[in-house]
């Protein structure tokens, strides 16, 4: 896998609380862990995975919004987090009202993956890896991500609706593959907030992956009170409580990731 050229995962879901913003900052911290150079995109205007890994808001001076109006290059926009081979780009609320601005603009669907592959060939991108946290809806900013994107990851919350949001989001990806990124690939579906105490949880991840097969993740993120403890302390889970079960996961998780990917590599 070049330097110059990262891998770019999109982690979309269009229905909010299934754990995405969680699974962005605790994988992205857990691949730089074990020494994989990882930038973490926010573009949920929510900014909540920049407040999630510590950036306060005044420190964001150069964000997402920035990038994608062409108002700055990506590299000028990417910060240091405390963790040692982690990096983000910053979002703030702008980034809401970027939506109707991108309208007008030329490649609106494609403003991100120009951005993306500027950096890259220009800027000699220093990451293996780069996790884009999506609005948990279908807006022009999640078909930006997702026409960058090589690959999406899904989390998905072990509850009832759970293969209903499923269908939709592939349905979604499905059009963008078929308009606007033709190689765009499903990576890997996980399943969040799993309680093990809860039947419910087992029938749900049973029927996932009766559904889809390897495409689900062998490791599950049970529910967990010291991730959801996590960003109110401008953590992620993994530097807050490193033992809890759910940073342990997602170490877990971040091994099973890198697996997928050298076994691709190599096919």
């Amino acid at each position: 896998m070049s330097a110059k050229h990262p891998r770019v995962l999109v982690v979309a879901n269009q229905k909010g609380g299934v754990g995405k913003t969680t699974t962005a900052i605790n994988l992205g911290t857990a691949l730089a862990a074990i020494g994989e150079p990882t930038l973490v995109l926010d573009i949920d205007p929510q900014g909540n995975a920049s407040t999630g890994l510590g950036i306060h808001r005044s420190e964001r001076k150069l964000t997402a919004y920035d990038v994608l109006v062409g108002a700055t290059k990506l590299g000028d926009a990417v910060i240091p987090t405390k963790i040692p081979h982690l990096s983000l780009v910053p979002s703030t609320v702008d980034l809401s009202g970027a939506e109707l601005e991108l309208i007008d603009l030329p490649r609106r669907n494609f403003r991100l993956k120009d951005a993306l592959e500027e950096y890259s060939v220009h800027g000699a991108c220093p990451f293996t890896y780069v996790l884009i946290d999506c609005p948990p809806s279908l807006t022009l900013l999640t078909v930006n991500a997702m026409a960058a994107a090589d690959a999406v990851i899904v989390p998905l919350q072990c509850e009832f609706f759970a293969l209903e949001g499923l269908s939709q989001l592939l349905k979604t990806i499905e059009l963008v593959r078929a308009n606007l990124n033709p190689s765009l690939e499903i990576q890997g579906i996980i399943l969040t907030m799993f309680d093990k105490r809860n039947r419910l949880s087992d029938q749900v991840a049973a029927d996932v992956r009766a559904n889809m097969g390897e495409m689900v993740y062998n490791t599950v993120i049970p529910r967990n009170v010291r991730i959801s403890e996590a960003p109110s302390h401008g953590l992620p889970a993994l530097v807050y409580d490193l033992r809890c079960p759910g940073s342990q996961a997602y170490i877990k998780l971040a091994g099973e990731l890198v697996q997928r990917e050298r076994a691709r590599l190599a096919a």
